[in-house]
């Protein structure tokens, strides 16, 4: 079995699935937007259309799907922010994997009381 190249810094641990995740949520933020700006501007095209649009977003599925994004946008843009000290700061490799950490117990005190409240109203 051959063995890291000398220097690399994830070797599969929880960098690498960072790495992944934060590539993963980039495209589902992608997505979002593309779609996004699409049904925006059917606003001009035809107001009518736009509002039934609008009115196909408002059911339990889409409510879960507004939760992912906002799951994935928290996560995204906190570990971004870790990407960056590793990458910029002198120590930031020292400490990438206690800075995932820090991301996650971030994501889970600003994604959960979201939830929460979102889910009541999607279900309520």
């Amino acid at each position: 079995m051959p063995k890291a190249p000398a220097g690399t810094l994830y070797r599969g641990r929880e960098g690498m699935w960072s790495w992944v995740a934060h590539r993963v949520t980039g495209v589902l933020i992608f997505f979002f937007l593309f779609a996004h700006v699409l049904d925006t501007a059917l606003v001009r095209v035809s107001p009518h259309a736009y509002n039934e649009v609008i009115g196909t977003y408002k059911n339990p599925i889409v409510g879960l799907g507004e939760a992912g994004l906002v799951a994935a946008i928290i996560f995204h843009a906190f570990n971004g922010v870790r990407i960056m000290l590793v990458d910029f700061w002198s120590k930031g490799p020292r400490y990438q994997r206690q800075m995932l950490w820090v991301v996650m117990a971030l994501w889970v005190l600003l994604f959960a009381p979201f939830a929460v409240r979102h889910l009541m109203h999607v279900f309520g």
